[in-house]
Formats: structure tokens, sequence, C-alpha cells
């Protein structure tokens, strides 16, 4: 079995550079929740040249200890952008959503390692008190993988593209979360 690092680094993703990379990502049959199988190369371009342009939306890719991209993170404002009027939000809050790639040769643990990394990386913000999530209510696995980092259901919500379970996590429960592993 192969062992885990829980080591990465962060950086902004370069729509143009790294499309090609996400497309093959995003439109992969086991990425079906992030609903972009069917783009093509142009329109994740055109997402994300968008997404770089958003003041309340950002996209990082996580890089691994060979300074590959390994996963995706996009961050952002549920004030301003995918929830605005489904919840009330409080100062601090901040939206997350992450994507680990499919892949062959699947790595015990990485999953979990990618999440904790990126509710770490949020949290390294001191203004962040507590991170929103709205995964589809079918993603048995990432739901899981949420309340492992301390992540609690609150309800379900109608987005338009989707019926989503509504989950914070407050910097305090992450901290219990990742101090019981």
């Amino acid at each position: 079995m192969t062992t885990m690092t829980t080591t990465f680094a962060f950086r902004a993703l370069a729509p143009l550079r790294d499309a090609e990379l996400v497309h093959r990502w995003v439109t992969h049959p086991k990425a079906a929740y992030w609903m972009m199988q069917d783009a093509k190369l142009e329109d994740v371009e055109r997402a994300y040249t968008e997404i770089a342009a958003d003041e309340h939306h950002h996209a990082l890719l996580g890089l691994g200890e060979d300074g590959r991209p390994a996963f995706l993170m996009e961050y952002y404002d549920p004030v301003h952008r995918e929830l605005v009027g489904l919840y009330e939000p409080e100062p601090g809050d901040v939206g997350m959503h992450f994507l680990t790639p499919a892949t062959d040769t699947p790595v015990h643990g990485f999953t979990k390692a990618v999440i904790t990394a990126v509710v770490a990386r949020l949290f390294e913000d001191p203004a962040t008190r507590r991170i929103v999530v709205e995964p589809d209510v079918g993603n048995k696995a990432v739901h899981a993988l949420n309340e492992a980092v301390g992540f609690v259901p609150v309800r379900e919500i109608q987005k338009p593209e989707k019926k989503a379970l509504l989950s914070y996590c407050t910097r305090e429960r992450f901290e219990r979360a990742v101090a019981a592993v």
C-alpha cells in the first residue's frame, strides 16, 4: 500500500495554461458531481477565466510534493456567489469546493488529505470563521469526508442545478476533528 503524505502547496489556477489538465479532470465520469461532463476545452477556459476575474470566487491548484497539480480547489464568498438567498450568511463565511482527479492508481487516504489541506488553507486566513459547503445530496462519499474534518449538515437546499446538503465547519470543529485522528 502506498503511504499518503499530507504536504501540499497551492497556486492560482492559470485558466489558459491549466485548462487542458482541468478539462480532463472535470469531464471524467468520476467527476459527475462537478457538473461539467459535457464541457469542451473552451468551456473550461471560459469558466476559469471568469473565476479568475471574479473578486468573490477563486480557483487554486493543489500541488503534490513533486510540484505537479494534484487537485482543484475553489473558494468563494457566499454573500455574493453560489448561496445567495439560500441561507443566512454570517461574517467570516467562506464557501468551498474541491475535486480530486480520477486515477488508475488510487492512494489510500489521498482525498481525506486533500480536504484536510483545503480546509486548513482556508482557515489560515484569520477572517475565516466558518466554511460552508453545498454538495449534492447524493454525494455520500463527500458527505463522509466533510464529516471527518468537522462539517455538520444543516439542511437540504434547492440550488438551480441540484438539491444540496448545506453544511458548516467552524475552525474549532476542524481543529477537534484533525486532532482526533
